[in-house]
C-alpha cells in the first residue's frame, strides 16, 4: 500500500516542499530510505521504528521503502521523522491515507514517540501556502510557527497525539497568532549612564545609531571602547515586526531561538580567532555566519587587527551589498547581512600611543605594521572613526551620572523617523543605506560646504567612497538637529570622524 505526506526541507534560510512517499510490499523485512538523505535522515529509521512501537502501534512487517522527493536534492536533519512515521502508519492501514494530504508535518521523534522541537520552523511556516489546512508541528515550536500568520498551526506532543488529531481534528485547537510586543519585555541591562567621560565618543555613537553607520573605536586599553560598543544596541531604534520576523527566522534556522519573537536587535561578538567561514557563513553545507546572525543589529569585532587578514577582507561584500553569497560546487546560497559593523582597536601594539596613561614603547615601523593589518578598502567602508582617550582621574571619581540610554535613544528614534519618511519611496530605513544616486539627491551642498569638503579630500586623501560616507554622516547629523539642509558645521563634524585617515597620513 502507498501513502504520501507533505513536509518541507531547509536550504540556507529558505524552506522547500518535500513529498514523503511510503510503500509497504511483501518480502523480507527491510526499511529503505531513498532520496539523498544525510546521516541524520538515515538514522530516522531507528527512531521511527522505536517511536511507532512505543506509541502502541504495530510496526509493519515487510519491505518498507521511503522516498523523499525531489530525489536530486539532499535532505538534512531530523525534522522528517514525524512525517515518515505517519506515512508508514497510513501505508500499513492504521488510518486512511487521505487524512494526511491536507496537512504539513514537521518534527523529530524520540524513541518513546515524543515529538521533539526542531530548527527552522518559522522558515517552514513562511513557505507553506496559506490555503493549507494546517501545520502539525512540535508543541515547543508552535508559537514560532504562528508568527508567519499563515496556515493554522496545530501543536502535538507525541506521535499518538498526532494520529488522534488526524482522526478527530477538533481535539487540538490551533495556536493563535504571535504578536510583536508593544514594549520589550526585557529592558537593556547595559546603559550609557554607566560610562564616565568620553563625551566625544558617545556623540559619535549616537550619530552612528541614528543613521545606521559603521563605527571604528580607537584608543588605549581601559578607555572604555568595549564598554561603549556593547551599550550601542540600547540606543538603536526598536525593530519593526518585519525586521523582528527576519531576525527570528535566522536565529531559528541557526538553532539560537529562545522563546518567541525577537524583541531586541542582535549583538554578535565573535572572538578574533574565528575563521572566515564562521564569520561570513559557508561550509560544505552552507550555514549562516556571524554577519547573518547580526542581521538588523550589530556585529562587534573587538581587537580588530588581531583578526586574520583574509577574515576581515571577507567583510567587504556584506558591508556593501548587505548580503553574503556563498557558492559551493553543489549549491549557491544567499544570506541577508544588513548589520552595523562596530570595531575596536588599540592605536599601536602596546596600546599606549597618543595620550595613554603609560609611555608607548612601539617603534614607528611597528605602528605602521600594526595599522596595515586593516586594509584601506575596509577602512573606506567604515563611516565613523572615533578616538577614545584614556579616562582622566577626575572623571573616574565624578559623582554625577552620565546621560542614560533612554534619552539618547529617543533622539535616534526621532532622527530615524525623519530618514524613513525621506527614503520611504526607496524602501530604505537609514542614511547609511543610501546609494550614490540618493546621496546626490538628499545630500546637496552649498558652495561653502563644497569648498570645505574639497579641502578635506585633498588633505586626507579621501576616496570617492569615503566622500559619500562623509556626506551620509553629515546628513545624519543634520537629521539629529531636524535641519532641512547640511550646513558647514554638520559637514565639519562628519569630516572630523575620519580619524584613521588622519593617522595613516
Amino acid at each position: 500500500m502507498l501513502s504520501k505526506v507533505s513536509c518541507f526541507g531547509i536550504a540556507g534560510l529558505d524552506a522547500y516542499p518535500i513529498t514523503i512517499e511510503a510503500d509497504i510490499a511483501a518480502g523480507l523485512p527491510s526499511f529503505i530510505l531513498v532520496g539523498l538523505p544525510d546521516n541524520a535522515v538515515r538514522e530516522s529509521r531507528e527512531r521511527v521504528r522505536s517511536a511507532i512501537k512505543n506509541s502502541g502501534f504495530a510496526f509493519p512487517m515487510g519491505r518498507i521503502t521511503i522516498n523523499l522527493s525531489p530525489a536530486d536534492t539532499r535532505k538534512e536533519g531530523p525534522a522528517f521523522d514525524l512525517a515518515i512515521a505517519l506515512s508508514i502508519l497510513a501505508a500499513a492501514g492504521n488510518m486512511p491515507a487521505e487524512r494526511l494530504r491536507p496537512y504539513v508535518f514537521w518534527g523529530e521523534l524520540a524513541l518513546d514517540g515524543t515529538v521533539l522541537p526542531v530548527t527552522g520552523t518559522l522558515s517552514l511556516a513562511l513557505a507553506v501556502d496559506p490555503s493549507c489546512k494546517g501545520l502539525i508541528v512540535p508543541a515547543a515550536n508552535a508559537k514560532e510557527a504562528s508568527m508567519a500568520r499563515g496556515a493554522p498551526v496545530f501543536p502535538v506532543g507525541s506521535l499518538k497525539e498526532a494520529v488522534n488529531f488526524l482522526g478527530d481534528p477538533a481535539s487540538i485547537a490551533p495556536v493563535s497568532e504571535a504578536a510583536m510586543p508593544a514594549v520589550p519585555a526585557r529592558p537593556y541591562v547595559l546603559d550609557f549612564s554607566d560610562v564616565k567621560g568620553q563625551v566625544h565618543v558617545k556623540r559619535g555613537l549616537e550619530i552612528a545609531a541614528a543613521g545606521g553607520h559603521n563605527v571604528l573605536l580607537i584608543g588605549p586599553p581601559g578607555s572604555g571602547k568595549t564598554m561603549l560598543a556593547k551599550r550601542l544596541a540600547g540606543i538603536l531604534p526598536p525593530m519593526s515586526f518585519e525586521e523582528a520576523l527576519e531576525v527570528t527566522r535566522i536565529h531559528s534556522v541557526a538553532g539560537l531561538l529562545s522563546g518567541g519573537i525577537a524583541q531586541h536587535r542582535p549583538l554578535r561578538c565573535p572572538h578574533h580567532t574565528c575563521s572566515d567561514i564562521s564569520l561570513v557563513g559557508g561550509g560544505a553545507v552552507p550555514r549562516p555566519g556571524e554577519v547573518t546572525l547580526a542581521h538588523n543589529g550589530i556585529l562587534f569585532l573587538d581587537e580588530l587587527p588581531e583578526f586574520g587578514r583574509h577574515v576581515l577582507e571577507a567583510l567587504r561584500q556584506p558591508l556593501e551589498d548587505h548580503c553574503i553569497t556563498v557558492a559551493r560546487a553543489g549549491r549557491t546560497m544567499k544570506f541577508p547581512a544588513k548589520f552595523m559593523l562596530v570595531a575596536a582597536m588599540n592605536p599601536c601594539p602596546c596600546g599606549w600611543r597618543n595620550g595613554g596613561r603609560k609611555a608607548c614603547s612601539c617603534s614607528l615601523l611597528q605602528v605602521e605594521r600594526y595599522l596595515s593589518k586593516i586594509s584601506g578598502p575596509l577602512v573606506d567602508r567604515i563611516d565613523i572613526h572615533l578616538e577614545a582617550q584614556a579616562l582622566k582621574t577626575p572623571d573616574m571619581f565624578a559623582a554625577a551620572s552620565a546621560e542614560p540610554s533612554a534619552a539618547i535613544r529617543q533622539r535616534t528614534v526621532q532622527s530615524r523617523d525623519i530618514q524613513r519618511q525621506r527614503l520611504k519611496g526607496e524602501g530604505l530605513e537609514a542614511n547609511a543605506q543610501m546609494s550614490a544616486r540618493l546621496v546626490k539627491i538628499h545630500c546637496a551642498l552649498n558652495e561653502e560646504c563644497r569648498q570645505l569638503l574639497k579641502k578635506a579630500i585633498e588633505t586626507l586623501g579621501l576616496s570617492a567612497r569615503a566622500h559619500d560616507k562623509v556626506l551620509k554622516v553629515a546628513r545624519t547629523i543634520a537629521d539629529l538637529e531636524a535641519s532641512d539642509g547640511i550646513t558647514p558645521a554638520h559637514l565639519a563634524e562628519a569630516i572630523g570622524y575620519r580619524t584613521l585617515d588622519r593617522i595613516r597620513q
